[in-house]
């Protein structure tokens, strides 16, 4: 791996730099409707840019970036402020990725440049209220009749339901499997008669994560991606680019927020008076993050250049996934001890305190995407070859 960058890649940094300072918007509204037009929005900005699915294939409308641009693109983002995918990051980071990776390629044609100029939101039908970390064992089933599959159950947790256009559904397809055998990967529209929306308001006072029922939705035979009754090969490589290309950014803002506590730390006067930058305990916390978030970085470059390499991410990405967790909580806990009793001062709104809003969306990271203890045994089989559980 070499670690200069070249006169390629520093000319690529200038490029980025150059257009996000001209076209970064202002601040992302904070209800649902309205964040969903902005998201939009910037999907269509980057889209006329050339910025649109960074590292998809220029055969599918991609801009067929190398890891380390896509690593130099969000460093340039987080140094801007640019925003995030928001309700953008399923069709982006996995479900398009998805479709160029296992669909066919009249599902590829019809989906892929509705995704890149922003005109679709894709919501993830998985996890179920039985069925979370342990997602083989969901319920939800699919009956075929003629040319459609007819899709009755309940799935969970899932964000962005209410905006989507599109959802990738996992359900059961063979009523006699067991496990991870007989389901199938979906393409649902969601606005398909016999599908019920109902918001789950968060600690944070969102309400953008659903439950998602299904009374006897028909979906066309043609939505499967990969085989009737083979989803679960789908699926896995739905959570392979999940977790390992959708905490990318994460990977980066992370040395930001950490400078950004040090910075606080050192004008936040503690009770008995001290700055908190000079309690010993604190100041070593911080140094602690400091030198995780820096680990970050060296494990972003080490993925993207993998990725670069055998052309998909592997199970490394549950390594990513579970250290990003695992650090932006630590920084919660660290801020509220900086902060005190000020941390209280939230008003279900990002806005009145964002430290807040961060530590309590940090334990949500811990569970999204599958639990930390799920990622723990993905690395234990698949990273280090220990022995299966029993």
């Amino acid at each position: 791996m070499d670690l200069v960058y070249t006169s390629e890649q520093v000319e690529f940094r200038h490029k980025a730099r150059a257009w996000l300072k001209d076209n970064v918007p202002g601040p992302r509204p904070s209800t649902r409707e309205d964040a969903a037009a902005y998201d939009k929005a910037w999907q269509r900005k980057l889209y006329e840019g050339g910025w649109a699915g960074l590292n998809w294939p220029k055969a599918y409308g991609g801009a067929a970036l190398t890891g380390i641009q896509c690593l130099i693109w969000f460093e340039e983002c987080e140094r801007a402020n640019a925003p995030g995918y928001g309700l953008m990051s399923i069709a982006q980071t996995h479900a398009g990725p998805t479709l160029i990776a296992r669909a066919n390629e009249d599902l590829k044609t019809y989906h892929l440049p509705k995704i890149l100029r922003g005109e679709t939101l894709w919501c993830q039908g998985f996890s179920e209220p039985g069925a979370g970390s342990d997602l083989a064992s969901l319920k939800t089933r699919g009956v075929v009749e003629g040319d459609h599959i007819v899709v009755t159950g309940q799935k969970t947790w899932t964000t962005g339901a209410s905006t989507a256009d599109y959802q990738e559904l996992l359900v059961r397809t063979d009523p006699g499997s067991q496990r991870h055998k007989g389901l199938s990967w979906i393409i649902c529209d969601m606005r398909s008669p016999g599908i019920t929306i109902r918001p789950i308001r968060t600690m944070m006072g969102e309400s953008a994560i659903n439950e998602v029922f299904y009374d006897q939705v028909r979906i066309p035979i043609s939505n499967v991606v990969g085989e009737i009754d083979g989803g679960w090969s789908v699926a896995m490589s739905t959570l392979a680019f999940e977790r390992g290309t959708t905490f990318l950014r994460e990977q980066i803002s992370l040395s930001a927020k950490v400078e950004r506590a040090i910075d606080l730390a050192r004008r936040t006067r503690l009770s008995d008076g001290r700055l908190a930058i000079d309690d010993a305990v604190i100041a070593d916390k911080l140094a602690q993050l400091k030198a995780e978030a820096l680990g970050h970085r060296a494990m972003a470059v080490a993925n993207v250049s993998n990725v670069d390499r055998t052309g998909s991410p592997g199970p490394e990405g549950s390594m990513v996934k579970l250290l990003v967790g695992m650090t932006h909580k630590a920084l919660g806990e660290v801020v509220t001890e900086i902060m005190g009793l000020a941390m209280l001062d939230y008003d279900h709104n990002r806005a009145s305190n964002p430290w807040a809003y961060d530590h309590m969306l940090s334990w949500i990271m811990t569970i999204a995407g599958g639990t930390s203890e799920i990622q723990k045994e993905i690395i234990a089989d698949r990273v280090l070859g220990l022995p299966r559980a029993r």
